[in-house]
């Protein structure tokens, strides 16, 4: 109940105006996302990577309405790429991006998947010059076979472009199985958005479960998979699925958010495993800071704490 409760409130254009104009809540936010400008990601990247971890930036924004603002945020990710590069933090991959497809024009009511399809050959030229890679978000259930296509036709391109799957949707292991061939980056999650009964799990367990699944079709198959999770009982399994089948470190990653679980990323890194965290920056934090607090109870509960220290 509270995950749908919060997935209805990220959509909720009133409640967005209210916590967005409260100060307090934007002090807290700076946890969660790097900042505003690009510069605060790349402050907050370099310290990172310092610490012996890896990322992926994300430049917030989501459902571009117009061709004009999905050419300003692929622009955005181009200027950031060389940036990274010019700064030294995206060789051999170590600082990646990833895009939303609906940020760059997957929405637009006319040509939206060429649109989209182009914008990203753009950031992942930008990225192939900066000695990095691309990840594709996957957003809601609607555009999961546009965003597949997507990503299929540039890899023809582009072979080392990531996607990614969310375990709370019914066809997900299918899919994985799909998408777990050789060089194949696969990003899985559980995802944090709403979906009608039969085409998604709505139960907390039925999607541990889901992911559980797809994690092991991934790490049986011969592609990278990049394990996006908080949960220490699914990085456990991920840990000793790998030793069985004698998966080397740098076969897959873990992946988890900027302000979460700081202590467990230091942890994995230490222990020797590769660590990727997901960094977000930019003005459009809301719908992001939201979905993060449905997908793991556990967030909001630190969320509150945080927003209550700030008294």
């Amino acid at each position: 109940m509270l995950r749908q409760a919060l997935l209805a409130l990220s959509a909720s254009n009133r409640a967005r105006d209210l916590i967005m104009a409260n100060p307090l809540t934007r002090d807290v936010v700076q946890r969660f996302v790097a900042g505003e400008a690009a510069d605060d990601a790349l402050a907050v990247t370099r310290r990172l990577l310092d610490d012996g971890l890896l990322v992926s930036i994300d430049f917030l924004g989501e459902d571009t309405i117009e061709p004009e603002h999905a050419t300003a945020v692929t622009e955005e990710y181009v200027r950031l790429l060389g940036e990274l590069s010019a700064a030294g933090l995206s060789g051999g991959g170590r600082a990646e991006v990833s895009v939303k497809p609906t940020a760059v024009g997957l929405g637009l009511a006319e040509h939206g998947e060429k649109t989209a399809t182009e914008n990203i050959a753009r950031i992942a030229t930008a990225a192939r010059n900066a000695g990095t890679t691309v990840t594709v978000d996957m957003e809601d259930h609607t555009r999961v076979d546009a965003t597949l296509r997507v990503v299929t036709e540039l890899r023809a391109d582009f072979p080392d472009l990531g996607c990614v799957i969310q375990s709370y949707l019914r066809r997900s292991a299918d899919d994985c199985a799909s998408l777990a061939m050789a060089g194949s980056r696969v990003r899985l999650c559980k995802g944090a958005y709403q979906a009608p009964e039969g085409v998604g799990l709505a139960v907390k367990a039925e999607v541990d479960q889901s992911y559980a699944r797809c994690l092991r079709v991934l790490m049986d198959g011969p592609g990278y998979p990049m394990l996006a999770t908080h949960d220490p009982r699914l990085i456990a399994i991920a840990a000793s699925k790998a030793q069985l089948n004698g998966r080397s470190a740098d076969s897959f990653e873990y992946q988890l958010l900027y302000g979460i679980r700081p202590a467990e990323q230091s942890r994995l890194a230490a222990g020797g495993a590769q660590v990727r965290v997901y960094l977000p920056y930019g003005d459009d934090w809301y719908g992001y800071l939201v979905r993060r607090l449905a997908e793991r109870p556990a967030n909001l509960v630190f969320f509150l704490r945080a927003l209550a220290s700030r008294r």
